[in-house]
């Protein structure tokens, strides 16, 4: 039975560097794995007001969530940290308290960003805010992707072998993370 991974897309811009490491992690899934893009680009913003209500986009996507094997979260970079939507979805997944659809799931980031460090400061904001969400984060390899825009074509497709064998390597131990937690 083949296990379902949500792709968190920390980056709402139409046709962004992280939109084009998402289309390529579904489209090379290792055996056994499906990956699925969870939108976070229509969530409401979190208000802790709504924890009583019944908020149909808050309700569909913790549903969605909480039927996921594990979660791979791939992230741009801004002003050294994570993106703003990233950090709306990880607050309304974790609410209201003691309902925390994050726990216990396996997990895994990749960051990117045009520059050379390729997002080395929201990749580790965003694994701080996952160990306080008890997402079991792959640890090791880390996956920061610098220099981004040099790696695609004009299509936005990864087009540079070299990255192409991280990303596999990189899934492939992602999947066997997800496996040795299973």
């Amino acid at each position: 039975m083949s296990k379902t991974i949500g792709i968190i897309n920390g980056s709402l811009r139409k046709n962004s560097f992280s939109g084009s490491i998402a289309d390529y992690v579904k489209n090379n899934a290792p055996e056994g794995y499906a990956f699925k893009i969870i939108d976070i680009g229509k969530l409401p913003l979190y208000n802790q007001d709504y924890d009583g209500e019944d908020l149909n986009e808050y309700t569909v996507f913790r549903n969605e969530v909480k039927n996921l094997d594990a979660v791979l979260f791939i992230t741009p970079e801004h002003n050294r940290s994570i993106p703003a939507a990233l950090k709306n979805a990880l607050d309304i997944g974790s609410r209201p308290y003691g309902e925390n659809v994050w726990s216990g799931k396996p997990g895994a980031v990749i960051s990117q960003s045009p520059g050379g460090i390729g997002g080395f400061g929201a990749n580790h904001h965003l694994r701080q805010v996952l160990a306080f969400l008890n997402v079991l984060t792959l640890a090791q390899p880390e996956a920061y992707i610098g220099s981004f825009h040099t790696l695609i074509d004009e299509n936005g497709e990864i087009n540079n072998e070299g990255t192409k064998e991280f990303l596999n390597g990189f899934l492939a131990a992602f999947a066997a993370w997800i496996e040795k937690l299973s």
